[in-house]
Parts: structure tokens; C-alpha cells; sequence
């Protein structure tokens, strides 16, 4: 009677032990690093990248936690999945804000494109008029091969626009634009200075 009595003792334990023990959230930890590499695919790494980094580290920081509670004897992984969870989500919403990002920085694009070509247009009337003196033509040799440059760069920002590589493209402009508008201030000061 004692020995049935602690073998019925010691399957209760047995399964109270196993009870307790609680299995790795797989199938959290799969739709998190899903969700993070679906977000990536949409280009949240490039364009908005400090949320990016945030739902990353966050998952990593859960994934280590997970860790640390499988080494322990009786695991217990109800606060990882919650939190798994929560970074799913995150993760999810970060392909739609890389939607509505990548928008603003194709219209900004746009709208810097526009902008150059005002600007290279009036470069070239202002290129026509510049003097061609001694010291003049060597400026305007070196002028015309960066004028060829930042054309070349707008052509590549164009090509970029239009197969979505939006913040590349953008940077290039804007770069361009800058040198553009230098050329243009340069242009009204040899013309200015001639006159006089």
C-alpha cells in the first residue's frame, strides 16, 4: 500500500513537472521574423530605418529572453509570446509605413527633378552668354564638362525613379542640384563682371 501510495506521489510529481514546463514559442517566433523580413523586402531598412532597427533589437532582445528561459529547469514563456506578439504587429505595420515614406520621397524626388531642369535650362542660356576670353574659355571647357556631369546624374535619377530606387535617386539630385546651382551663381558672376 505505501509503495502504490508513493509511486501514485511520485507520477503526480512527475506530471506537475512536465505540467510546468512550458515549449518554445515557435510559432510566435517565426511570424516575428517573418513580419521583420517582409518589412525589410519593402525597404524599411533604407527609409525608415531608426523604426526599423527599433522593431529589430526587439526581437532580438525577446529571442534572448526566450533563450534564457529554455536554460531554466521549469520554463515559462507566457511574457515572450505576449511580447512576440507585440513585435509582429510592429513588424507588420512597418511595411505600411515604409509604404507611405517611400510616397513622400518619390514626390520629393519628383519635385527635385522639376526643379533641376529649371535650373539647367537657365545654366544653358547663361552658358551661351558667358564671355569667352582667354581666361574665360578654360572656365567654360571645365563649366560645360560638369554641366555634361550633372545631366548624366539626372538621366540615372530618372532611370532610378522609374524602376523605385527613390532614396538613391533622390540623394544624387539633390547632390546634382547643389552643383547646379553653384554653376549658375558662377555663370551670373562672369556675366556680371564682364559687363562691368
Amino acid at each position: 500500500m505505501k509503495n502504490k501510495l508513493f509511486l501514485g506521489l511520485v507520477a503526480i510529481m512527475f506530471v506537475t513537472v512536465l505540467a510546468s514546463c512550458d515549449k518554445i514559442p515557435q510559432a510566435e517566433i517565426d511570424a516575428a521574423n517573418a513580419a521583420l523580413t517582409e518589412a525589410q523586402a519593402a525597404g524599411a531598412e533604407m527609409y525608415i530605418p531608426q523604426d526599423y532597427l527599433l522593431v529589430k533589437d526587439s526581437l532580438n532582445a525577446i529571442l534572448a529572453k526566450v533563450e534564457v528561459q529554455n536554460s531554466k529547469f521549469f520554463k515559462k514563456f507566457g511574457e515572450c509570446k505576449e511580447q512576440l506578439v507585440g513585435v509582429t504587429a510592429l513588424a507588420s505595420e512597418l511595411k505600411g509605413k515604409t509604404d507611405v515614406r517611400k510616397e513622400e520621397v518619390k514626390k520629393e524626388l519628383e519635385t527635385a527633378l522639376e526643379e533641376i531642369k529649371v535650373v539647367m535650362e537657365e545654366n544653358n542660356k547663361l552658358f551661351a552668354k558667358a564671355p569667352r576670353g582667354k581666361e574665360g574659355k578654360e572656365a567654360l571647357e571645365q563649366i560645360k564638362a560638369e554641366l555634361g556631369v550633372i545631366e548624366t546624374t539626372v538621366g540615372e535619377a530618372t532611370n532610378m525613379l522609374a524602376s523605385g530606387d527613390y532614396l538613391p535617386a533622390l540623394d544624387k539630385v539633390k547632390a546634382a542640384k547643389e552643383k547646379a546651382n553653384s554653376i549658375l551663381e558662377e555663370l551670373k558672376a562672369a556675366i556680371a563682371k564682364a559687363r562691368r
